[in-house]
């Protein structure tokens, strides 16, 4: 299982080759990041900003102002922490075409801690306008969205990776489309909507769902902004309940984007799996997953504690 920001290293590397006008910033840890791979093939493309965050998206705003397109990188908790302002006013403000992706994001940063598990950064990143925000699920889609970003879209994009990799979810037929949420698994009493490194979670949750007996949808939101409305309207339309499942906060995140969906249009009963305003600490990955009640089991809970508010809230309709 490669991880994702290899994938992400190696399809810069691809496109380097195709679009001369593609840079690659990043903040002296591109070992990390593996924009390093770039760096090897284009020296001369290539900028090592130095722990100089803000700089390194200045910097990555300019370079779009000449008609490059640069493509910043970093820890997802320096990226968009210590460098939001930069981020808002020097690149989304005046809409420049700047690419931040962000590896590292979320707990499963596992032993460096709650200092650098960024568990915030969706919700600071989706409240700036003009600003695209992207969680992939597995390395097929972090290719394609990459590449999106890259070849067909002339504005911010903020693409939030882990530090590993996660089980193929997506087959060879599919194809990211920026907006669109992708309907992994069909199901009639209840739907789990999830990003990043939750989806297989949800898929597993839904399986083991099945052999009790309960129906269970899944939607990969990677597109977190701009959002399927059209795609959560429906499913709360067709299974009156939904859960979602994030390696982020409960506020801002996933599950707030969902419930300002829903909740103004068709409001069913939306049960949140996150973390419940805690920051992260250190331990290994799995380890980090279980103690904040983000696993199979937790989702399995969490489905059963939606349905059974769906059934309260209207017994009738459902």
């Amino acid at each position: 299982m490669k991880p994702l920001r290899q994938v992400f290293g190696e399809t810069l590397a691809r496109l380097g080759a195709e679009i001369p006008e593609l840079v690659v910033l990043d903040a002296d840890v591109s070992k990390s990041t593996k924009t390093s791979i770039f760096a090897k093939a284009y020296p001369d493309r290539f900028h090592d900003m130095g722990i100089s965050e803000q700089d390194m998206l200045a910097t990555a705003a300019g370079l779009a102002t000449t008609g490059m397109i640069p493509v910043a990188s970093t820890f997802a908790i320096f990226g968009t922490g210590r460098a939001w302002e930069q981020l808002r006013n020097s690149v989304c403000y005046p809409s420049l075409n700047v690419k931040l992706v962000a590896t590292h994001g979320g707990i499963t940063v596992g032993q460096d801690g709650g200092s650098h598990q960024s568990v915030e950064d969706l919700a600071t990143t989706r409240v700036i306008p003009n600003l695209r925000v992207i969680v992939p699920a597995d390395g097929r889609e972090t290719a394609q969205v990459i590449e999106h970003i890259v070849r067909e879209v002339n504005a911010p994009c903020y693409v939030r990776l882990p530090r590993d990799g996660t089980p193929d979810v997506h087959d060879e037929n599919y194809t990211f489309a920026l907006g669109k949420a992708s309907r992994l698994r069909e199901g009639q009493d209840i739907t789990l909507c999830a990003c990043g490194v939750m989806v297989s979670v949800a898929i597993e949750a839904a399986k083991a769902l099945q052999a009790e007996g309960i129906s269970a949808a899944v939607l990969n939101i990677s597109s977190l902004k701009p959002i399927d409305e059209e795609a959560l309207i429906q499913a709360a339309r067709k299974t009156g309940a939904l859960l979602t499942l994030e390696e982020h906060s409960v506020i801002g995140g996933l599950g707030g984007a969902v419930c300002e969906v829903v909740s103004g249009v068709l409001p069913v009963p939306v049960v949140r799996i996150g973390l419940d305003d805690l920051f992260g600490q250190s331990g290994s990955a799995d380890e980090l997953l279980g103690h904040y009640g983000l696993t199979v089991t937790h989702a399995i809970a969490g489905a059963k504690e939606a349905i059974a508010l769906k059934a309260e809230s209207n017994p009738m309709r459902w």
